[in-house]
């Protein structure tokens, strides 16, 4: 069904090529790197359909500050923050504020960028990592402080070509490494459609308040937004408020978003190239999806890769396993190559079915030092 290409997601203008001489007919961009690079850009500027947000409008997740600038603007709802370049100020401010305290680096980083500090010492150590250390390089420039929000958090997403926005099936995910939502923050290490907490209703307020606002918001400041807009949202008990925007399907959320998806996917992302989305209804399937990531030893601080998987030809026809952080290696053998090696995932007639379908599948897979959570989906 498809073919590796040996370019690296961030090589715009490789890629650029590679499509131009190969006649591609639409690209689909997936990670957030060649977003904010300005693929969609380039790709428009040769005459090549592509699906995602132009640069310029990709700001609205690999600018913490642009965004939450822009939610202060327009009334879209949101933790209150200030947002600091200069490390004195900054501490400054977290030195007599209140805890728990969130702290952000303002550009990409990888979903690692984020802090929720529960003490003044633990935001003092986050604020120094992004703006002295620089662990997070440039993306530590400047940070966004911010209000610790409490309640439910829902990953919510949104077709849109700039002027029809179409909601998805929401999903709930995963951050931290570590069981009962402990240790640090990742790229995400499961998830699971629908949460259990979500209505109708409150999908209707989520799009009245926060996702038809923000894309009339980008119109009005003239970065028309088209692709798919997520927003990371957390229930509180005054409303549902943004965490955060991502300017793409999310990961590991996707793996439970679209195998719920009965319409055709090409179908809707080709509306979206053409500006004609109004036309397109979405169907989905009723039936619960639980995904799971299976990561290296030591992710996400210092981990080996390089270790023969497994098993994986062992799995249930019925489950999907998505591959992350692998390569092909000699004799035919699958890889690590990465934190994240594999997401595994399975619909269910129920939460609780797909999550057990799910489980059992991972005990099929092996590779040294493989971990994984053993609580996803379980709240």
């Amino acid at each position: 069904m498809a073919q590796n290409v040996d370019i690296k997601a961030d090589d715009v203008a490789a890629l650029a090529t590679f499509a131009r001489q190969n006649h591609i007919d639409f690209t689909v961009v997936g990670p957030e790197a060649p977003l904010s690079m300005g693929i969609v850009d380039e790709f428009r500027g040769q005459g090549m359909a592509i699906f995602g947000p132009s640069s310029g409008a990709a700001r609205i997740e690999s600018s913490k500050v642009f965004a939450k600038e822009l939610m202060h603007r327009y009334g879209i709802p949101s933790a209150c923050s200030r947002s600091f370049s200069s490390y004195n100020e900054a501490s400054s401010y977290v030195q007599q504020a209140s805890t728990p305290i969130v702290i952000k680096a303002d550009g990409l980083a990888a979903g690692k960028g984020v802090t929720v500090a529960q003490t003044t010492d633990q935001a003092m150590e986050a604020l120094e990592a992004m703006m002295l250390l620089r662990n997070f390089g440039r993306a530590g420039d400047r940070v966004v402080i911010e209000e610790c929000l409490s309640g439910r958090e829902i990953s919510f997403f949104a077709f849109t070509d700039g002027a029809t926005v179409l909601p998805m099936v929401p999903a709930c995910d995963y951050k931290r490494i570590f069981d009962g939502n402990s240790g640090p923050n990742t790229g995400g290490m499961g998830s699971y459609s629908p949460p259990e907490f979500y209505s109708s209703s409150l999908g209707e307020v989520v799009m009245r308040t926060i996702m038809e606002p923000t894309i009339r918001a980008m119109r009005n400041e003239l970065n028309i937004y088209e692709g798919v807009l997520y927003g990371g949202l957390m229930i509180t008990a005054g409303g549902p408020k943004v965490i955060e925007f991502n300017a793409r399907l999310g990961d590991p959320e996707t793996q439970v978003v679209l195998p719920r998806l009965e319409s055709d996917l090409v179908e809707v992302i080709l509306a979206v190239i053409d500006k004609r989305l109004a036309s397109i209804r979405l169907d989905w399937n009723p039936k619960p999806c639980v995904c799971v990531v299976v990561a290296s030893g030591g992710y996400p601080a210092v981990y080996r890769t390089g270790f023969p998987i497994t098993g994986l030809g062992d799995v249930d026809s019925d489950v999907m396993v998505f591959h992350a952080g692998t390569k092909s290696g000699s004799a035919r053998q699958i890889l690590t190559s990465g934190g994240r090696v594999l997401a595994v995932a399975a619909l269910g007639d129920s939460v609780a079915s797909a999550r057990q379908k799910v489980y059992n599948n991972i005990s099929r897979i092996s590779f040294e030092g493989m971990y994984f959570r053993k609580d996803i989906a379980l709240f």
